[in-house]
């Protein structure tokens, strides 16, 4: 008998925002893409600001949001530990246009308030955000 799924838990620093059984997902780790499937090899292993694709055990998709983190696969278990995680449904896409537009202009106008590496980062987030939203409608 094959395993077909696997546990996996989406926590934030405010709160879980997934729990279930997936039979895989996709996350952007610091070295590239990783699938993980059910019995995967153990892992540890820092992720970039992106997306987690992952598709339930009843076969359905879904996007979550998440500012980089922590991804850890046990034999049954995955976990991703996230500074902040968002369902993407639940994204502002006004918001996140903004957050790229304020971040492509503090590269532009580097001051001593924020470093090229900061300003880096936050336009990550808000592209990252922004690859959710169009995935989300491209679903639809």
């Amino acid at each position: 008998m094959t395993i077909k799924t696997y546990h996996l838990y989406v926590v934030s620093a405010e709160k879980q925002i997934f729990s279930g059984l997936v039979e895989k997902i996709q996350v952007t780790g610091i070295e590239g893409d990783l699938g993980i499937f059910p019995r995967h090899t153990p892992l540890l292993t820092q992720i970039k600001p992106g997306l987690i694709y992952l598709v339930t055990e009843d076969g359905k998709t879904e996007y979550i949001y998440i500012s980089g983190g922590i991804l850890e696969v046990q034999l049954n278990i995955v976990t991703v530990l996230a500074d902040t995680a968002i369902r993407g449904e639940d994204l502002d896409e006004k918001r996140a246009i903004n957050s790229k537009l304020q971040a492509q202009e503090n590269i532009k106008n580097l001051n001593y308030d924020m470093s090229y590496t900061q300003a880096s980062v936050e336009l990550a987030k808000a592209l990252a955000k922004l690859r959710v939203i169009k995935l989300i409608k491209k679903a639809i």
